[in-house]
């Protein structure tokens, strides 16, 4: 399964660079799987597509500030990613520039904290902050949102409030699970009120999630893990709706691999852990019915999950007419919803 399969073409000035004022107010393509049939609607019509009964599942997880300024002694600027902390001050990261050296420290923008780096390897360089003994407190205040590389800003102040789901709840994300974006509280509200099962799960999306497929046959890239956390409430709570006939719909390509990696027996059960499964055209999927998601990279490992969830074929037909119909793509772009 060659990665080339899995590539179209974009216009720059489709890649969502600002949020819209209005969540809601976003586009929404719908896909048929069966009929192969595309409707063109607006998300709050989201509504029109559940049945009483219906699970509604979503990742509560909090993107933190991970991105941190400095400057080397020379007064070279300097980039840092948190990926994951190890302990109370130190962390795995990314570094920019790469050049950075061993045992170097460097001076943050904060004037009060610095960093020094303790190991350096590809993505699994360590720093370790020093200067403050509260470091959480630091990062909130002083981080900045980790926006992707395709939006062409600096993160700015709003950016905290609407790259941020409005169900976020638990910090450790690099990354917003963007098909959440949507939702305001009235909205799922509304849903609640009309018979819908509304629940979450967590997934701490990482560099797992957006991490390249470098290999020219996909079937060989192996996803980093990413922590996740299924209740026994939320699990059995699918389980229930599966017997009953109802569908499960998950928000995003993080829910949808939380569910598959703990259901694949066809059936959830609580569990805390980490997963690495890469979904892929072939997949079997057992538990998730619908799937709302946003628009993809091309050759990325989400954009292969959608093409395994409603065929390759199909999925791209999609995008052709999104880029016709001149939807926006990305984080902060518009919906598609396949059922």
């Amino acid at each position: 399964m060659k990665l080339t399969d899995f590539d179209y073409q974009l216009p720059k000035e489709l890649i969502a660079q600002f949020p819209l004022k209005e969540r809601c107010s976003s586009r929404l393509l719908v896909l048929d799987r069966k009929s192969g049939q595309i409707s063109h609607k607006n998300f709050s019509n989201i509504l029109e597509y559940f049945h009483p009964g219906d699970s509604l599942i979503l990742n509560d997880t909090k993107v933190i500030p991970a991105r941190i300024f400095g400057k080397r002694k020379t007064g070279a600027k300097v980039e840092i990613l948190l990926l994951e902390r190890k302990d109370s001050n130190t962390f795995r990261c990314l570094i920019k520039p790469s050049r950075i050296k061993l045992g170097e420290e460097i001076a943050l923008d904060s004037g009060t904290v610095s960093a020094r780096v303790l190991s350096k390897e590809k993505d699994k360089n360590l720093i370790s902050f020093g200067g403050e003994k509260d470091i959480n407190t630091f990062i909130k205040k002083d981080g900045s949102m980790p926006l992707p590389a395709y939006i062409k800003r600096q993160a700015q102040d709003f950016d905290r409030v609407t790259y941020q789901t409005v169900y976020a709840k638990h910090d450790g994300a690099i990354a917003a699970p963007t098909a959440g974006l949507h939702f305001t509280h009235d909205l799922l509200g509304q849903i609640k009120k009309s018979g819908i099962n509304v629940e979450f799960l967590t997934l701490h999306v990482g560099l797992g999630t957006f991490k390249p497929i470098k290999s020219d046959d996909v079937v060989g890239h192996k996803m980093e893990e990413e922590e996740f956390v299924l209740s026994k409430e939320v699990a059995g709570l699918i389980n229930k709706t599966k017997e009953q006939g109802k569908r499960v719909f998950a928000v995003g390509t993080t829910t949808t691999r939380v569910l598959e990696a703990v259901g694949q027996n066809g059936e959830l059960s609580t569990k805390q852990g980490k997963t690495d499964l890469f979904i892929y055209p072939g997949f079997n999927f057992k538990i998730v019915d619908c799937l709302l998601t946003n628009f993809h990279l091309p050759k990325s490992t989400l954009f292969l999950l959608v093409c395994a969830f409603a065929g390759r074929d199909l999925i791209l037909k999609a995008y052709e007419e999104a880029i016709r119909g001149k939807y926006r793509f990305y984080s902060y772009g518009d919906a598609m919803l396949i059922v």
